[in-house]
């Protein structure tokens, strides 16, 4: 019998965490994987259609943009910068249509400290790393799935 294939962990956290973070935000996921293409070692893909309105959609991309990175850090204890470039390339973009280029890093980090403490939280972390165990055995995830895996994490007693 041939062995499962083999998923990168540190990719299922850092999908896991955009996907937790894009659900507490109020913003609906479709589908995540963390098998790897030309472009991506893995992705986090968002339903279209209707959500929660938010009082600062940039901050809210923001924030699921970064949780990645701070998924990933959370789990290895290092923040691996250059393998977060394209989401920090977004983030940039997205920052850079509200402050200017000088205050655009200082306004970066409030935004990573923001999601940090967001997955500090112990329910919103039990979330990310049942999320991230169903990718390591499946390499895919539904969004329902996710979804319900959130729910069982953060559960209101």
């Amino acid at each position: 019998m041939p062995d499962a294939p083999q998923h990168d962990p540190v990719t299922a956290y850092h999908e896991a965490g955009h996907a937790v973070v894009a659900l507490c935000l109020g913003r609906p996921v479709h589908r995540v994987s963390v098998l790897p293409n030309r472009d991506r070692l893995g992705q986090c893909e968002f339903a279209k259609g209707r959500f929660k309105p938010t009082e600062d959609a940039l901050e809210r991309e923001c924030l699921i943009a970064l949780a990645g990175l701070a998924a990933e850090a959370r789990h290895t204890g290092t923040y691996e910068m250059d393998a977060a470039n394209q989401d920090l390339r977004y983030v940039r973009r997205l920052v850079l249509e509200r402050k200017s280029e000088r205050a655009a890093p200082r306004y970066e980090e409030r935004l990573l400290s923001k999601v940090e403490a967001m997955l500090g939280d112990e329910e919103t972390w039990h979330a990310v790393e049942l999320i991230a165990a169903e990718l390591l055995k499946h390499g895919v995830i539904s969004g329902r799935a996710a979804r319900h895996l959130f729910e069982q994490a953060t559960r209101q007693s």
